[in-house]
């Protein structure tokens, strides 16, 4: 999709850079469209990464040396 997004906006360059301004502006909106659903996208990307980086990292921590050792003491003192 960003490749799209590039070739909307070289075309629109190219094409302001002529003098067909009509078909600069329609490019030049297709490659904002495209540009911004890939934004978004890769934001909803990093979103969900940093949500499971938390979630790994929360089910990590009992599995810690200190945290087993604290943890089976504390079964043996029941």
């Amino acid at each position: 999709m960003f490749k799209f997004a590039v070739l909307s906006l070289i075309v629109s360059l190219v094409a302001g850079g002529v003098g067909l301004t009509n078909i600069s502006v329609i490019a030049k909106r297709i490659s904002m469209v495209l540009f911004a659903i890939f934004f978004l996208g890769f934001l909803a990307l990093l979103g969900f990464a940093y949500l499971l980086g938390a979630a790994f990292n929360a089910a990590m921590l009992p599995m810690l040396p200190g945290t087993i050792l604290t943890h089976s003491l504390a079964m043996l003192a029941v």
